[in-house]
């Protein structure tokens, strides 16, 4: 049987529609593999690009990938060859990049049926140079890249029947950004909102429950978009979108769906309709992340943000008055141009005023095709750098600060880990270890415990 290996880089969009592919070969008839050793027949790189060591980390994997299975047919897709940004020159001969996602089924589907036959020796197997016309391409020819359009109806990435590997399963419902912000490569790769239908989204929602999943979080690029037909939300025909709340009080109805949460969303996407369908459904958890990148409001103008640091806060006040202790996790970016000692103190103000749950910090580097790699008043690595440790710091202080407040309290985990000490997720997020091993406990059981001490992660009990 010819089998196949999929390396995915980057946000949950990506590992959804790794998934997606996986279930399209194995409908082909490949089977997929884990072990490079096991000499896979085709190897698909589901690429990131939104910062620039995200897209090392792709060449890199594809040149891993070139030196570990130099016999297998690699593809390359995802983000980084649709932004086309230059950076896959010299990556080797017969590596196909799909530039276009609407291209991706049927040309993963004319390449696996050009496999050749396995061998059943041990003998190397035939070198045959540039064996696929369509869509295979050499790197230095990037901008040759050969496209058809329309082709997503000849085979089409289906909905999921199950995200296998993982206790919890992704379900994309939007794609694509047409936004503006200065730092971001995004909506070059992927400039085409659109949106899933409601049925077609329960539809597989319902599948993925079948299939044993407890929880699922609902993803996309812009999620708060949802329905929408750009992220620009002062073109929308009304200030708030309903379409996203409408949608998860309709999912939160499938029975025997446990948990449910949202990726990222941004301050204006939470809506009196939208925390309202949190409170009216108890497997929607209470857990929101929203994207903060800067407590300076001067620094958000420069990024193109669509909310002030005012408005983030009162998102976040609203959302404390409805909702029971909610987590609140972020994401920041330190050192963008032009960022001063006072812009980044009040980012540490706002997020010491918030409590975040969880911070992810990422210092900023300039992103080749962007408005900001151009950008005057670079900040200094070194300040960079000593920022990013304060920040750091902070999270591990907020994040107990947090955690403190549930001791003593029972919570619900859903296991993710059974090896030595069981532990999974809480409803807020926070990860929870058993305090002795257990083995009669399986990876997706909910086990409801009593939280004990407040490490990271905590100790609970079960009871």
């Amino acid at each position: 049987m010819r089998t196949f290996a999929i390396e995915t880089l980057g946000c949950k969009v990506n590992q959804y529609e790794s998934q997606q592919i996986r279930e399209l070969l194995e409908s082909l008839g490949l089977s997929q593999v884990s072990d490079y050793r096991q000499k896979p027949d085709l190897v698909v790189v589901n690429t990131c690009c939104v910062t620039r060591t995200a897209s090392a980390k792709s060449r890199q994997c594809i040149r891993k990938n070139r030196k570990l299975t130099p016999d297998a047919v690699q593809v390359v897709i995802g983000c980084l060859p649709t932004a086309q940004t230059g950076e896959l020159n010299n990556l080797g001969e017969n590596i196909h990049f799909i530039r276009h996602q609407d291209d991706l089924a049927a040309a993963l589907n004319r390449i696996v049926k050009s496999l050749p036959v396995r061998w059943l020796s041990d003998a190397p197997r035939p070198q045959v140079s540039r064996p696929f016309g369509y869509p295979s391409i050499r790197p230095k020819n990037e901008s040759k890249v050969k496209c058809k359009n329309n082709l997503s109806g000849q085979l089409g990435l289906g909905p999921l029947t199950a995200f296998k590997g993982h206790t919890r399963a992704f379900l994309k419902v939007q794609d694509g950004c047409d936004g503006s912000c200065s730092y971001c490569i995004i909506p070059r790769a992927r400039p085409f909102v659109r949106s899933k239908p409601p049925e077609t989204v329960l539809r597989e929602a319902q599948a993925l429950v079948s299939a044993g999943h407890k929880e699922i979080v609902i993803t996309g690029i812009f999620l708060g978009a949802y329905g929408q037909k750009s992220v620009r939300k002062k073109t929308w025909p009304h200030p708030q979108n309903h379409k996203l709340p409408e949608l998860l009080d309709k999912i939160a109805e499938i029975p025997r769906l446990a948990r449910i949460r949202l990726s990222s969303l941004e301050p204006s996407d939470v809506t009196p309709e939208l925390l309202d369908t949190f409170r009216n459904h108890r497997n929607i958890m209470p857990h929101l992340h929203l994207s903060l990148q800067s407590g300076s409001n001067l620094v958000l103008r420069k990024m193109c943000r669509q909310y002030t640091a005012d408005d983030f806060a009162a998102t976040v006040e609203q959302i404390k008055a409805k909702l029971d202790r909610p987590a609140i996790t972020t994401d920041i970016i330190v050192g963008f141009p032009g960022e001063t000692d006072a812009d980044f103190e009040r980012t540490v103000q706002l997020a010491r005023r918030v409590v975040f749950a969880k911070m992810h910090i990422f210092r900023f580097s300039p992103r080749r095709g962007t408005a900001a790699a151009a950008m005057q008043e670079p900040v200094d690595n070194k300040v960079i750098k000593e920022r990013s440790k304060l920040l750091r710091d902070l999270d591990v202080e907020l994040g107990a600060m947090f955690r403190r407040q549930f001791i003593g309290e029972t919570a619900t985990i859903l296991l993710e880990n059974t090896n030595g000490r069981p532990s999974g997720r809480s409803e807020r997020y926070f990860m929870v270890a058993l305090d002795r091993e257990a083995t009669n406990y399986r990876k997706n059981d909910l086990v409801t415990v009593r939280l004990l001490e407040n490490n990271n992660p905590m100790l609970g009990t079960a009871i």
